[in-house]
């Protein structure tokens, strides 16, 4: 079963008893309303995205009355879409006649922009209050809704309702139920161009598939799916964590390493949980490569109690003790259950007995098998039988350099020569150089850098009026990107 760490949404404690309306969250909304009507008429995607952003500041403040207020204030009163979203909300509480309700005048042309945010905000309101039934009947609501438009303008909030959609559904189990609709979305994205949605879309899919162990067909899914550039950093980072978990489950760990790796770097500080998540399964890839993680992961800021078992684990693998990675194992089956990494550390067993191997060997120039089995620890009837098999495994794939005399019953090691007389110097500075130079290529891939043309039309006013923008949005980025995972 997969976690919800990565999507984990910052929920406030719910609160039964509403008193009053806070006037300075209403205006608020009407602030971020009047954004987006803006953005709809000029046909302006950055300002809805900014609509969106300035949405997580309000959102931990927002109660029934502001919200009941809003509605009333946005939408028309007796619509078919007023009554709607007002029966999502609670009855018992009732608006503070602090608020001017005269200054509520319904919209006269209602955009379907704001039509759609009116359904965001109500959703996230739903779920920070833990109404999960009555979220996914509001969620549904929208996505019918948003089926029906076709506007640009439209898909930055699209695809926060589809990730929404998609949250309230698992909350309650029923992932499965959605999963048709979701490919339906995908495809209407597709035909739409719809980048940002499809990305979303594309994790959403993949997120429902891993959930219930599909992962054959997420792969399906995922080598199928249209190419198209990133647009979202938080929507990559998922997808890239996705990616890793299924290339591991294929034993496909270097490029599992790879994709785990790049997630947690890519991932913004504020997305704890997320990194937290991602370090775990690139520990286990690194172990099942035959690598030993630094101490230093494991002593990141704010990871070392999540990240305990795995270091146990770690140090169980190194040493080559069987018995205490089967002590380490049952120890903390129930956190490894939780995160899903119960089957990747089954196969670490082959790991921690090839390491045992390889100590022996060093340590000892001529040893019997009889003594391999009692090091190795080795619980099977026949434990002389199975360690002279692993042995002859051993030798064979090359992790050891020795021979096994089979009349004598012994493993003879062979002298350990010079390392740089080898070419494993060269390789090992060859994949080093590798990574840096992709580090390096990944990073000019991200530079972005708006036409010249557009920088000369740009008149000073205009230029102004774009920092200011600019510095606003920079004061939420990161509470939004803590929203995010």
């Amino acid at each position: 079963m997969t976690q919800d760490v990565e999507m984990k949404e910052q929920q406030p404690a719910p609160s039964n008893s509403v008193s009053s309306t806070d006037p300075s969250v209403f205006e608020h909304l009407k602030d971020i309303a009047s954004l987006v009507e803006a953005g709809a008429y000029a046909r302006e995607v950055r300002r809805i995205v900014r609509a969106v952003r300035l949405t997580i500041a309000v959102r931990r403040k927002l109660k029934t009355s502001a919200l009941t207020a809003f509605l009333n204030y946005s939408l028309t009163p007796g619509s078919d879409v007023h009554a709607r979203l007002s029966a999502y909300l609670p009855k018992e509480d009732e608006l503070d006649m602090e608020v001017d309700i005269a200054s509520q005048a319904p919209a006269k042309h209602l955009v379907p922009e704001l039509e759609i945010y009116c359904y965001l905000l109500v959703l996230i309101y739903l779920i920070d209050q833990g109404k999960y039934s009555e979220a996914k009947a509001c969620s549904s609501a929208s996505i019918a809704r948003l089926k029906t438009l076709n506007r640009r303008t439209v898909d930055v909030l699209a695809s926060r309702l589809y990730y929404y959609y998609s949250l309230s559904y698992e909350r309650t189990g029923d992932l499965a139920e959605i999963r048709g609709n979701l490919l339906a979305l995908h495809r209407i994205a597709t035909l739409r161009h719809d980048e940002l949605g499809q990305e979303t879309l594309l994790n959403l899919l993949l997120r429902n598939y891993l959930h219930y162990n599909l992962y054959d067909q997420a792969e399906k899914l995922r080598s199928k799916a249209p190419r198209f550039e990133a647009h979202s950093n938080q929507q990559f980072c998922r997808y890239l964590f996705y990616l890793g978990k299924i290339r591991t489950i294929q034993l496909e760990y270097t490029d599992a390493k790879e994709s785990l790796l790049q997630a947690a770097r890519k991932a913004p500080v504020a997305a704890l949980g997320f990194r937290v998540q991602c370090n775990k399964w690139a520990v286990i890839v690194r172990l099942l490569l035959g690598e030993i993680p630094e101490r230093t992961v494991f002593m990141q800021k704010g990871m070392e109690k999540a990240l305990r078992p795995y270091f146990e684990l770690t140090n169980a693998v190194r040493i080559g003790d069987l018995e205490l990675f089967k002590t380490v194992a049952e120890k903390f089956s129930s956190t490894f259950s939780k995160d899903g990494t119960n089957n990747l550390i089954v196969r670490l067993r082959h790991n921690v007995i090839r390491t045992g191997l390889r100590n022996i060997s060093i340590s000892y120039s001529r040893i019997s098998l009889v003594d391999v089995a009692k090091k190795l620890r080795l619980d099977s009837k026949n434990p002389v039988a199975d360690a002279e098999s692993i042995v002859a495994k051993a030798i064979r794939d090359g992790a050891i350099d020795a021979i096994l005399d089979h009349g004598n019953g012994c493993m003879v090691s062979k002298e350990t020569g010079d390392i740089y007389s080898t070419n494993e110097p060269q390789i090992a500075f060859n994949s080093r150089i590798a990574f840096c130079l992709n580090m390096h290529n990944e990073a000019v891939r991200a530079l972005r850098f708006p036409p010249n043309n557009q920088k000369e039309k740009e008149s000073a006013e205009k230029r102004r009026e774009r920092q200011q923008q600019e510095q606003e949005l920079a004061k939420h980025i990161v509470e939004d990107d803590d929203d995010e995972f």
